[in-house]
């Protein structure tokens, strides 16, 4: 995986290539890995900024895409001090996604802004080639 950092917990990741159909198919493993988690609490949105994130990479990336979800301990060095799920996606094009501002009549343009939304927290990092973006939500209930 692209930039892939040590995580402690829980880990489901997987590399999907940069073809039409890939952003069902990130959608339909996450939502499932979610369920066997017991995570359906955090499945739509989760889902949601994924489905976002796989369709940037593959609208401007050419290789391989990467989605990756760890889910943290209380322990484990959250921000927030609280079970927390971190999702990952990489893709191999090293320029950072760039938040914009959308027209209302803009078909695209709102995905970094729904991610920056709903998450308590995201940002971008370099890997040896390409980028991740990255976003955390809380676990509630944990």
């Amino acid at each position: 995986m692209i930039g892939v950092i040590d995580t402690d917990g829980e880990c489901a990741e997987w590399a999907f290539p940069a073809e039409p159909g890939v952003v069902r198919t990130a959608r339909h493993a996450v939502r499932g890995t979610l369920g066997s988690w017991g995570l359906d609490c955090v499945g739509d949105v989760t889902v949601l900024l994924v489905s976002e994130l796989v369709t940037n990479s593959l609208r401007y990336a050419s290789g391989p895409i990467g989605v990756r979800l760890v889910r943290r301990n209380p322990a484990s060095g959250s921000v927030t001090g609280g079970a927390a799920l971190l999702v990952e996606v990489s893709d191999p094009l090293p320029d950072p996604p760039r938040e914009r501002v959308a027209k209302p009549d803009d078909e695209g343009g709102r995905g970094l802004h729904l991610v920056a939304a709903s998450a308590q927290r995201w940002g971008t990092r370099h890997g040896k080639s390409g980028k991740t973006v990255w976003f955390e939500l809380a676990l509630p209930g944990e």
